[in-house]
């Protein structure tokens, strides 16, 4: 599961042919020891995170819509994606 960025502990993957299960464009966000998967547009689809992580991650994912959806479309296709610049 490639890597799309690290950031405050939290680090999130996108899986490469990864659309059949949630339907959706999503990530997998873990931190500590949870998982969630949520989708690019902030839906929580599975699992949980504490609610100041998920609202990282929800700013994160607003920020960077644009290449999150380039690297789904490439995901999707099982072509590599680039990674994307974290929160600072």
């Amino acid at each position: 599961m490639p890597e799309l960025s690290r950031f405050y502990n939290i680090v999130v993957k996108m899986i490469f042919k990864d659309d059949s299960q949630h339907h959706k464009p999503h990530v997998h966000v873990y931190y500590n020891e949870y998982e969630a998967s949520v989708g690019l547009d902030g839906e929580l689809l599975a699992g949980n995170i504490p609610v100041k992580q998920l609202k990282l991650v929800l700013a994160w994912l607003a920020i960077h819509e644009d290449e999150l959806y380039s690297a789904w479309n490439k995901a999707v296709q099982g072509i590599p994606f680039e990674k994307i610049e974290p929160l600072r």
